[in-house]
């Protein structure tokens, strides 16, 4: 296994798995490469198991013939969510009765959007992979989330009132949403 030890004025030391399976490890300057050899011995069953995942991943890439999306594809998704998202956010907000603070488009590996106690909304730019009714669903799913900031049934209903069907959406994003969240490398 390929190791890479970068030192800076850090008080902690990290082991991060690349996704081209070398190992990089982030050490204070005054850690001595025994201290680190040491780590890495005992991170060395962690390090096997991350290494195994990436390597999981590229075959289920390659089985379920997924394309991973460019740096390049990614910006562009993003540039298109700036220019969707906020109107539909705007729209729905005034049916859920909300007001809300700024709009963030990432690239998450695991959201589709969140909402903060502050009433900031972010969203996947990989939204714009699905259909336009599974972006309105995690809209108002979000800024339902400023009335209810859980998952409870009294959650469930603000959404219902405004997407009574959004059991589907739901549904869509549980059978293709893996997919789509995959294309990123």
């Amino acid at each position: 296994m390929e190791v890479t030890v970068i030192r800076s004025n850090r008080k902690t030391m990290t082991i991060q798995v690349n996704s081209d399976l070398t190992v990089t490890v982030r050490a204070p300057m005054c850690a001595s490469s025994k201290e680190i050899e040491r780590i890495l011995q005992e991170k060395e069953s962690w390090i096997r198991k991350s290494i195994d995942k990436i390597q999981e991943k590229k075959a289920l890439y390659e089985a379920e013939n997924i394309e991973p999306l460019s740096y390049a594809e990614i910006q562009e998704l993003a540039d298109k969510a700036l220019e969707y998202i906020p109107g539909r956010v705007a729209y729905f907000s005034k049916q859920v009765g909300v007001n809300y603070g700024g709009i963030t488009i990432r690239n998450q590996k695991t959201r589709w959007g969140s909402c903060s106690s502050k009433g900031n909304l972010n969203f996947n730019c990989l939204l714009m992979l699905t259909p336009p009714e599974v972006i309105d669903y995690v809209v108002v799913h979000e800024l339902c989330h400023r009335k209810e900031m859980n998952h409870s049934k009294a959650f469930w209903d603000e959404v219902a009132k405004i997407l009574p069907d959004y059991k589907k959406q739901v549904q869509w994003l549980k059978n293709e949403g893996g997919r789509i969240m995959r294309r990123q490398e």
